[in-house]
């Protein structure tokens, strides 16, 4: 039981919002090629099997970014008790797990076309290139942008079998979202971080952080509103707001000083992504 809890923690499964927002992005691109290939059963059965990727590959993602990261996370109050930062397991068994994990979310990959395969395949080099971002750039948040919504094309491919201007542009506004969120979370850490040296759009833009980060989620908004302008309909119009409040939201309410307030503004994402998805469902309904 002692190796379980240890592993639940090394996984983050105790904190699904971070398996929550890898998922979204993917029900997003699948609730958008819905609209155009009306297959209820797919529909679900490519939820079920994305959703299970997002858990697996979250979860491998964690004990490679705490292998990566162990000696950053021994100095952070936030992290320091984290499994491997406190010598809680090797990196010897934590690696066994990557391993585990990343061969069996291959085995829901391979249930999908060719290209969805290949996109999968490719998308590993974003996840484990990952965590050595921040400490060459202060743009670390754009990387996981890139990394966490790459979901939505292969949702869409796994549909559809191309690539559409209006799924790119779904996937940018994805990022931008992703960047803001992001900033938001890294907020919590900027004062111990600057001291060991690591590198965030949070600490970058710590002087306009609202700023930037307002400027993310409208860009991201309109974005959204342009490829959703020709389907609207009330149904969608009332979930599309209940998105955009909940971006109002987290702008309004974190502070910078308060690390509670941004943990809530960022977990306040999951509502976002789960109103995303109503409204690509309610196109065309």
């Amino acid at each position: 039981m002692s190796q379980f809890k240890i592993f639940i923690e090394l996984t983050r499964l105790n904190k699904p919002i971070g398996f929550m927002l890898l998922f979204w992005p993917c029900s997003w691109g699948l609730a958008y090629a819905y609209s155009f290939n009306k297959n209820t059963n797919l529909l679900f059965y490519y939820m079920f099997l994305f959703f299970l990727g997002s858990v697996l590959m979250r979860s491998a993602g964690c004990i490679f970014n705490d292998i990566v990261d162990k000696d950053f996370d021994k100095k952070v109050q936030r992290t320091k008790l984290r499994p491997l930062a406190s010598g809680k397991i090797s990196v010897i068994r934590s690696m066994v797990y990557v391993v585990l994990l990343c061969v069996t979310a291959f085995i829901v990959l391979i249930q999908f076309n060719f290209t969805t395969i290949m996109l999968g395949l490719g998308s590993m080099f974003l996840a484990f290139a990952y965590p050595f971002m921040k400490r060459i750039t202060y743009w670390p948040q754009l990387f996981l942008g890139l990394t966490f919504n790459w979901g939505i094309i292969m949702a869409w491919t796994s549909v559809n079998n191309d690539i559409s201007l209006n799924i790119i542009l779904l996937y940018l506004a994805a990022i931008f979202w992703t960047l803001g969120y992001d900033t938001i979370y890294g907020a919590q850490d900027m004062s111990e971080d600057e001291i060991i040296g690591v590198k965030s759009t949070s600490i970058k833009f710590k002087k306009n952080i609202k700023l930037f980060i307002t400027l993310c989620y409208c860009l991201s908004g309109i974005i959204i509103f342009y490829i959703l302008k020709d389907f609207l309909n009330s149904y969608l119009l009332i979930f599309l707001i209940l998105f955009f409040s909940s971006l109002i939201f987290q702008i309004v309410t974190f502070k910078i000083s308060s690390k509670f307030s941004c943990l809530k503004a960022f977990k306040t994402n999951n509502l976002s992504g789960l109103m995303l998805f109503i409204t690509f469902l309610m196109i065309n309904n």
